[in-house]
C-alpha cells in the first residue's frame, strides 16, 4: 500500500503533490478521470473533486478539516447573556437556555454550557437532582 493512501486510511487529507500529479495527468496529459484514479490509487470521486477545484479555485490545498463552526452564533449573545446572568447569577444551564429561546436566540444546551466554560462562568452541578430524576423515573414504570 503506498504512502498517501495509508495517510489517507489514518483520517488524513492526500497530499497536494498527489493531487497535483493526478489533475496534471487529467487536464494535460488526456487521461480519464477512471484511469487516473487507479494510476494514483485513489477514488475516482477524489480526481474528480481535485479537478473541480482547480479550475473553480486555482489551487489543490485540502479544506480546513474539523474545528469550531457555530460557535459565533452564541458569541453574537455574549453581551445578552452577561446581562440575563448579572440579573440572575445562579441561573442553571437549562434556565438560561430557556430564558435565550424566549428571546429569540436557540441554542443547545452543551453550546450554552461550553460558552459559559470558555468564560469561566461554568454552573454547579447538582448530583441531587439526578438521582431525584431517576427515582421519579422508576416509581412511574413500577406503576406501570
Amino acid at each position: 500500500m503506498t504512502d498517501s493512501r495509508e495517510a489517507y486510511l489514518r483520517g488524513r487529507a492526500y497530499g497536494e503533490d498527489l493531487r497535483h500529479l493526478a489533475v496534471t495527468a487529467v487536464l494535460e496529459k488526456g487521461m480519464s478521470l477512471t484511469a487516473a484514479a487507479r494510476h494514483f490509487e485513489v477514488s475516482r470521486s477524489s480526481v474528480t473533486r481535485w479537478v473541480e477545484r482547480w479550475r473553480e479555485r486555482g489551487h489543490l490545498r485540502a479544506d480546513a478539516r474539523g474545528g469550531d463552526l457555530q460557535s459565533w452564533r452564541i458569541e453574537a449573545e455574549r453581551e445578552r447573556i452577561f446581562r440575563i446572568l448579572e440579573q440572575r447569577p445562579s441561573l442553571s444551564i437549562r434556565a438560561l437556555r430557556d430564558r435565550l429561546a424566549a428571546e429569540g436566540a436557540v441554542f443547545g444546551t452543551s453550546t450554552v454550557q461550553r460558552f459559559l466554560k470558555r468564560y469561566g462562568l461554568e454552573r454547579e452541578r447538582r448530583p441531587g437532582r439526578r438521582v431525584a430524576n431517576l427515582r421519579r423515573k422508576r416509581a412511574a414504570a413500577r406503576r406501570g
